[in-house]
């Protein structure tokens, strides 16, 4: 069982601490919850980062546009360069006039008015930063998308290297639902636990090149049955120092509550891929993608079943597990208590964790 010892923050998912406070709203602000999803490939990662373009500071610059007051986002976990998300969740403290101007002369409600709005901002967005001319959305194009494969490169703002033409309306980052929130809301301390999906294509797959963004090519048949046995001795709550990049001072203690490795039967975009769901209450730095690189050295035969096993008991980054590529992970969803449990959540969160 693992103690927990009050520090100011612990890491959130992949490891990185969010941005923007905590702490509740305040007398006059309204606290916003976003729901978002974003492809990876154009991003070089969520953290704002000057002079590259990151989900953070796209939605951040939209969000400013859009309320005329600067922002700070509260994330439930920052995704690294090329990794996708279909669930991420963020928090916004938006000063109640601004809030209740988005509406105009509407009879919108100002969430709906924060969504339409954003869209039309990040949508320009995107295509100056792909700087490709606008087309009608009814058009289709075959131009080939950034990234793919196992190339890991990334896009800046203003590359040529475009993603096909992109449609009036269109962006590769998408605020799905806006909603206002309690003060006891926090994006990244409050949540439950955050699910990763990862996708792989090996010689038993049929292969999409429209996916190619978003799913890692390998050769051979990975061996799927010695995947799964060799996960199942990391469930549970361990040091996952072998498996992180840690931050100085963060603890590497993580609770691992699914880690399922299978091939997709039956119909559906993910059919007769290899995919590994991974859940926890939260990931340190490239903890996710050092677990599939771990599962792949199995699965093509070039480690034994037990290695993962030794790599957790070693508690070492000596002959740490290898990383696997960004693009084929995904944040499918990230879980958060009723109202009544948010502000106790939190609180647990906060804390540090050992095992001694």
């Amino acid at each position: 069982m693992s103690k927990r010892h009050k520090v100011g923050g612990s890491p959130g998912p992949e490891g990185v601490a969010a941005s923007g406070s905590a702490d509740g709203a305040g007398t006059g602000v309204v606290r916003v919850r976003l729901d978002l999803a974003y492809d990876g490939a154009g991003f070089s990662g969520w953290a704002a980062q000057p002079g590259l373009r990151t989900v953070e500071g796209v939605l951040t610059a939209a969000l400013t546009t859009v309320l005329r007051t600067p922002v700070r986002l509260t994330v439930a976990g920052r995704t690294d360069a090329g990794v996708h998300a279909v669930g991420q969740v963020v928090h916004l403290d938006v000063p109640a006039a601004a809030w209740q101007a988005l509406p105009g002369r509407s009879r919108r409600a100002p969430e709906q008015a924060l969504l339409t709005r954003l869209t039309g901002v990040l949508a320009r967005e995107a295509r100056q930063a792909w700087r490709v001319p606008d087309l009608p959305s009814t058009v289709e194009s075959s131009s080939q998308g950034p990234g793919g494969g196992q190339d890991e490169r990334v896009p800046t703002a203003g590359s040529t290297r475009a993603a096909g033409r992109v449609p009036r309306g269109a962006s590769d980052v998408v605020v799905t639902a806006a909603s206002q929130v309690g003060p006891d809301f926090d994006a990244r301390f409050g949540a439950l636990w955050r699910r990763y999906t990862y996708r792989i294509s090996d010689g038993a797959s049929l292969r999409d090149p429209r996916r190619r963004g978003h799913v890692l090519w390998t050769e051979g048949v990975l061996d799927v049955e010695a995947m799964q046995a060799s996960a199942l001795p990391l469930l549970g709550e361990h040091d996952f120092l072998s498996f992180c990049r840690p931050r100085q001072g963060a603890s590497t203690v993580r609770d691992l509550r699914r880690l399922c490795w299978q091939r997709v039967e039956g119909a559906g975009a993910d059919a007769s891929l290899v995919t590994l769901s991974v859940e926890a209450d939260a990931f340190c730095h490239s903890m996710v993608r050092s677990l599939v690189g771990a599962g792949l050295e199995v699965g093509r035969g070039r480690r034994p079943v037990a290695w993962p096993a030794r790599l957790l008991a070693a508690r070492s980054r000596r002959g740490a597990a290898p990383v696997a590529p960004p693009h084929g992970l995904t944040l499918e969803e990230v879980a958060y208590p009723d109202a009544h449990g948010l502000a106790a959540q939190a609180r647990r969160s906060r804390v540090r964790r050992s095992l001694c």
